[in-house]
């Protein structure tokens, strides 16, 4: 079956899966393949689930007529998302960068959907699977897209672009994160520019922080839109507070490097025409989820920073400055390994022991191998059940408790030993 046949089945419901155990009624199954699973093993059960067809890319699954069978699973959803978007009349966003781009995807769309329809990438499906499922769930009421896109190697910002076709672009930082895949800080900027290549080459329009000096240089020459000036950073202790256009604004994030974050959602909403009230509300009602930048309070009295859904030396250093600067005197950091540093992976860990000690934090707690292999004086665990003991041991009380580490660290199970 060719594409065009495909897309006027897709088109019937604009809906796609790829999860057999989350079918849809109407939808069209794919039956994606990795190192631990086989999709195609669930065609005929999606389709008894309620799918209109399977899509699979092995003969002996293809046994009814509502099984499509193809050469490659994933090219063609990719084949598929392609042809939709040149269907789509809509502008699309996508954005990259080192660190807070889930964030800053989350803040730009609550500030669009306030005055349209907006679909933007659920979570973090940013990679070659999630672009084109994020491109597959816009449909004819969508009006602008959200394309949030991650990469770990050289190639894969392109690859996306090629899918997304974007009409505007912003990076958030470059920074020391996939060191082992990039190689250096510099492959990271030459890998996420491949973002800025792609809208230059294409003569669309890119939203730039001037503050970056790596942005401004590498987008000399583009169609630029600068982050606005009318945004003010006031605070954060621990809430980021703004003023923009004589409007004091309080948000529920945490930490002043999220106020870039915060400054390119309202640049970005002032393109797009949005509302001053509606941009205060959107920011103001807006609160962080999975493990992100969350507030907590326990029975204790504990306040917890909880951001441990991933962790690099540039982010883990943002949150320590962040977390220095409150004013708590009785405070806590526990910090998980940070994964895919490469060779240089030994000397970040040591840095960030270094840097605590520079801010003049003595409670700082350390989880995993990695950190485990340090040179310092801090208290080491090397596994999260050995930290587990050690809090389910200890009374904490009014204390201010910094959470952060790797996804695969997953230290947020903390939570449930700090009362």
């Amino acid at each position: 079956m060719n594409i065009e046949t495909l897309y006027k089945i897709y088109s019937q419901h604009y809906r796609v899966d790829t999860d057999s155990r989350k079918i849809r009624k109407n939808t069209l199954y794919f039956a994606l393949k990795g190192e631990n699973f086989n999709g195609n093993v669930f065609a005929e059960e999606a389709i008894s689930k309620g799918a209109l067809f399977s899509i699979v890319d092995e003969k002996e699954y293809a046994t009814k007529d509502s099984i499509i069978l193809v050469d490659n699973v994933l090219e063609t959803l990719q084949l598929l998302a392609i042809y939709h978007r040149k269907k789509l009349n809509v502008p699309i966003l996508s954005l990259t960068g080192s660190n807070g781009k889930t964030t800053t995807k989350e803040l730009i769309n609550a500030i669009l959907e306030t005055q349209y329809r907006t679909t933007a990438t659920t979570g973090n499906l940013n990679n070659h699977i999630g672009v084109p499922l994020t491109l597959l769930s816009m449909t004819p009421q969508t009006e602008i897209g959200i394309v949030e896109m991650g990469a770990n190697h050289h190639k894969e910002i392109e690859f996306l672009c090629s899918i997304a076709n974007p009409d505007f672009g912003y990076i958030t930082n470059f920074g020391k994160a996939h060191l082992e895949g990039f190689g250096s800080v510099e492959g990271v900027i030459e890998a996420k520019s491949e973002l800025y290549t792609y809208l230059k080459r294409n003569d669309k329009t890119v939203f730039v922080n001037t503050s970056d000096k790596i942005q401004v240089e590498k987008t000399s020459g583009m169609n630029v839109i600068p982050l606005s000036n009318s945004v003010e950073f006031v605070e954060a202790n621990p809430f980021v507070k703004i003023q923009f256009k004589n409007e004091r604004i309080q948000t529920h994030l945490i930490g002043n490097y999220n106020f870039s974050n915060i400054a390119a959602a309202i640049t970005i909403g002032e393109h797009f025409n949005i509302s001053l009230e509606n941009i205060k509300n959107a920011l103001e009602n807006y609160k962080p989820t999975n493990n992100r930048s969350q507030i907590l309070k326990t029975k204790n009295n504990n306040t917890i920073i909880l951001d441990a859904y991933n962790a690099n030396p540039t982010s883990m250093k943002a949150a320590l400055d962040n977390f220095s600067s409150l004013k708590s005197d009785a405070k806590i950091a526990i910090l998980g390994d940070m994964f895919e540093l490469g060779k240089e992976s030994k000397e970040e860990h040591q840095f960030i022991c270094d840097y605590c000690k520079k801010l003049g934090l003595k409670n700082v707690f350390l989880v995993g191998q990695l950190f485990n292999q340090t040179t310092t004086d801090f208290t080491k665990f090397k596994s999260f059940e050995l930290v587990q003991d050690y809090l389910q041991n200890t009374d904490f009380q009014n204390h201010h408790l910094l959470i952060k580490g790797s996804r695969g660290m997953a230290l947020e199970r903390a939570l449930g030993f700090i009362n």
